[in-house]
């Protein structure tokens, strides 16, 4: 499911308060710095912290790869 361009624009990490990646086809927010994904659940980002997963190496390369080739912006520039 979509997000918002609104909403998208707003997101921020719970933990560093940096950007994230909206990885609709993954329905997840991506934040690299931490190697971390946040659930987009029937439209509704989970953006806690104790809910968060934290990715491996092999992971974080498949999710950039997913942001690069499908040219995800960040919510937000830094």
């Amino acid at each position: 499911m979509t997000l918002s361009a609104d909403l998208l624009s707003i997101l921020a990490c719970p933990d560093d308060h940096g950007p994230l990646y909206y990885i609709e086809s993954e329905s997840v927010l991506y934040n690299p710095r931490l190697t971390r994904t946040y659930a987009v659940r029937d439209g509704i980002p989970v953006m806690l912290i104790d809910e968060a997963t934290t990715v491996d190496a092999a992971e974080h390369d498949r999710l950039m790869q997913i942001v690069e080739s499908d040219g995800i912006a960040p919510t937000f520039a830094d």
